[in-house]
């Protein structure tokens, strides 16, 4: 469990004091162990989306398998889209998504998501899915949102699996619901052998993450990079490109 190590270090991580730099520089020196070698069909873009996809295989080893599975994904951010992404590769039988913004469940839908539901505008489609104690097997809870986590709990079967993989801080939950349905809540953090895994699906044309890169600007451009990265109504990944000085 190298995701769980006591000395843990990685680019861009503040777990420790002091914080480890990130990669937004133009060469970045690593240990020949951590080098994955990449297919000559992948692009740089789809090769660096290898850690977040990496992050979401490992949160569906920790959900089991989903093969004839109903799976709900709370959340259609980037791990969102991501987990979409995995739970139709691993066999769902059918994947429903919710957010608050329609931009991100349209890219939902394009990439394979049976269903989306803005919990804003139609707040009791979602609220349907709970007759009969239930319909979804699987919860990828990938928004951090308290009140998310707690609606969820409602819709799903009993005995089925939550895996946890949005920060939300502190949280209330009903317990007694969880008791009751026999629920799992599970934990996912980082990723270890999945990191290789996610490199080679993409390498094979299993999973495509080219929906997901919205733009990719020069290092030159990167304030509006991160502009255009913090508007969810125009990006889900946005990419620097530190080989390229301009537009």
């Amino acid at each position: 469990m190298q995701n769980q190590c006591l000395d843990m270090r990685f680019m861009g991580s503040a777990m420790r004091v002091p914080h480890v730099q990130g990669g937004f520089r133009e060469t970045v020196t690593v240990d020949a162990s951590q080098c994955v070698p990449i297919a000559d069909s992948l692009s740089m873009g789809e090769a660096a989306m290898a850690e977040p996809l990496a992050v979401c295989l490992h949160a569906a080893r920790q959900a089991g398998s989903m093969l004839g599975k109903h799976v709900l994904i709370t959340g259609a951010g980037p791990i969102g889209a991501l987990c979409v992404l995995v739970a139709r590769f691993a066999g769902a039988a059918r994947i429903v998504v919710t957010d608050v913004a329609d931009e991100p469940l349209t890219i939902a839908t394009t990439i394979g998501a049976d269903e989306v539901i803005n919990v804003v505008k139609n707040s009791t489609t979602l609220k349907a899915y709970g007759k009969d104690k239930g319909t979804f097997d699987v919860l990828f809870e990938a928004s951090g949102n308290q009140a998310a986590l707690s609606s969820a709990l409602d819709v799903l079967r009993p005995g089925a699996v939550i895996v946890q993989l949005g920060l939300g801080g502190q949280m209330t939950l009903p317990v007694n619901t969880i008791v009751t349905k026999e629920l799992q809540l599970r934990g996912t953090f980082r990723f270890h052998t999945e990191f290789a895994e996610a490199v080679s699906l993409m390498g094979k044309g299993l999973i495509d993450v080219k929906p997901l890169i919205s733009a990719t600007l020069p290092f030159t451009s990167a304030t509006e990079a991160f502009e255009l990265a913090s508007d969810r109504s125009r990006s889900m990944k946005v990419q620097l490109d530190f080989a390229r000085s301009s537009i």
